[in-house]
């Protein structure tokens, strides 16, 4: 199955477009955990799966402490590919090189660690994209409207009288997604630009960050950021979830504050 229709698949039978951020951070654990990160993310994935459409490892997180912290990446996404298997899984890793070196983070990536799908820059055009553009059983997660505050400094640039953001939605719709394995990361911060960027991409896949602690309104992304056909969209949530005392509580409270608002939207929809 290819990962844009695992992801879909998943979106279906768990009824959840809910993805949970693993920025799992050593030094700020549970104490029961003493410093396991890797306890710690089996843990919160048994918890939270049942509500999850995907999994989203910060790979930063993991890279800061060496060796050990590749072990725990390696050893989180072979426990998810084991014991959760239909789950969507995203290396949060925002590549983006000349084309050789984006060879060697795409075999790693996906080939060594085994994810569905990478986030990506695109500041380094096609030629750096096409590595894992052409992994067509891969899904390609292309920044385009980021949900941190300074996002606008070169985001918002216009090139003929558009704004950058916008650009590149367009560019990934018409150029890049050849394949169909193309999905864009816009922020819950931004609705508007959110709902631009739908209207650009028709029914392609968004991620979507800034949900929970960055502010973002969920009714607000599911009336901008909703496809045609009820999906289109995955919400992720990180410390919100993971830093709580009940994530599993925390995960199903948030799957079904989206399941609701996806009602709602449906219902001013047909009664419009």
């Amino acid at each position: 199955m290819k990962a844009i229709e695992k992801l879909r698949q998943r979106i279906h039978d768990a009824s959840s477009m809910l993805c949970v951020g693993l920025d799992t951070d050593a030094a700020h654990l549970p104490a029961r955990f003493g410093g396991d990160v890797l306890a710690f993310n089996r843990w919160l994935i048994d918890e939270t799966a049942e509500f999850a459409a995907a999994f989203k490892p910060n790979i930063a997180y993991y890279e800061a402490r060496g060796s050990t912290g590749w072990h725990d990446l390696e050893g989180t996404i072979r426990y998810l590919r084991e014991q959760h298997p239909t789950v969507f899984t995203i290396c949060d890793a925002k590549r983006g090189d000349i084309s050789s070196t984006s060879e060697q983070y795409a075999a790693a990536i996906f080939d060594r660690l085994g994810f569905d799908a990478v986030t990506l820059h695109p500041y380094t055009g096609a030629e750096a994209l096409r590595p894992f553009l052409e992994r067509t059983d891969r899904a390609s997660i292309i920044l385009c409207r980021t949900s941190n505050p300074g996002a606008g400094e070169l985001q918002d640039l216009l090139v003929d009288g558009l704004p950058l953001w916008e650009i590149i939605a367009e560019r990934a719709a018409r150029h890049w997604n050849a394949h169909g394995n193309v999905m864009l990361v816009v922020g819950a911060t931004y609705p508007s630009e959110l709902r631009r960027v739908r209207e650009r991409v028709g029914d392609m896949p968004l991620l979507v960050p800034g949900i929970g602690t960055q502010g973002g309104s969920v009714d607000s992304v599911i009336e901008a950021g909703q496809a045609a056909d009820g999906g289109g969209l995955l919400l992720n949530a990180s410390r919100s979830i993971a830093t709580s005392d009940d994530p599993a509580g925390a995960a199903r409270t948030l799957r079904d504050t989206i399941r609701v608002a996806q009602r709602r939207f449906r219902t001013q929809v047909n009664e419009g």
